[in-house]
């Protein structure tokens, strides 16, 4: 890959479309056999090679298509000479509002990382369960959501985990639009004082027989909802709980030392 002379790193647009194929825009000529090259964070050697071809106007073009498969996680870009890809512009439109029509739901996200580098967050789930809205009320909250490849069945049930304990909430449901809803009482989730901080899974069982789908949301283009997606905290005796998402964009309650 040539880079342009003051350029201190390639630097890459991209667009996302909703199948979940990004294409990669970067300034510069590439050399003949010029690829751009996606590792996963800690995916012990998972590398996907891409291939530049010329775009016109000085740049170059790599295509991640939607049917070339990609594990969950992280996974950084870089040029094949082993240089960090910065992130230029990133066109995620397209991710907003998504309505997925396949059961394998593969989503992905280009990401500028905090150490100003392009990188593309991928989640692969079958089925899915992702979550809405979520409504915050004295004691409690609501969860509103929708069940992707799987149908709400008889028994179906929430659960909200943690370690071995299982705390179980039949969820309002319309079953032939894969809607549920479900409210968690912090109460019941509090239980002993702990001086630490407790995390809850939330997850939801289709049907009786059926193996739980993690709570989650990430149809959409906010690769990371920790900061942005913040609810309000409830004081309970002996305990402080609000909805949350990890870094992975899964939902849980959080129980916490009052204070």
């Amino acid at each position: 890959m040539t880079v342009p002379t003051g350029e201190r790193v390639p630097r890459a647009d991209c667009i996302a479309d909703a199948a979940g194929g990004v294409t990669f825009d970067i300034a510069g000529t590439g050399a003949p056999g010029a690829l751009l090259v996606l590792r996963r964070r800690g995916g012990a050697g998972d590398t996907v090679r891409l291939p530049l071809t010329p775009a016109g106007g000085n740049h170059s073009r790599a295509v991640l298509p939607s049917t070339v498969e990609l594990a969950e996680g992280h996974w950084d870009a870089y040029t094949d000479d082993g240089a960090a890809v910065e992130p230029g512009i990133r066109d995620l439109r397209a991710l907003v509002g998504r309505v997925p029509e396949a059961v394998r739901i593969a989503v992905r996200v280009p990401y500028p990382t905090a150490d100003g580098r392009l990188a593309v967050r991928c989640w692969v789930r079958e089925p899915h369960a992702e979550a809405g809205d979520i409504a915050v009320s004295q004691g409690a909250c609501t969860v509103e959501g929708v069940l992707y490849g799987a149908v709400l069945g008889a028994g179906a049930v929430a659960e909200a985990r943690l370690g071995e304990t299982v705390h179980r909430v039949p969820p309002t449901a319309d079953c032939a639009g894969g809607r549920f809803a479900v409210t968690l009482e912090y109460a019941t989730l509090a239980g002993p004082a702990a001086d630490g901080e407790r995390l809850w899974t939330l997850w939801l069982r289709p049907s009786a027989d059926a193996e739980p789908v993690r709570i989650s949301r990430i149809l959409d283009d906010v690769w990371d909802r920790r900061n942005v997606f913040v609810y309000p905290a409830h004081e309970g005796e002996g305990y402080r709980a609000a909805p949350c998402y990890t870094a992975d964009n899964d939902l849980c309650v959080r129980l916490s030392p009052p204070g």
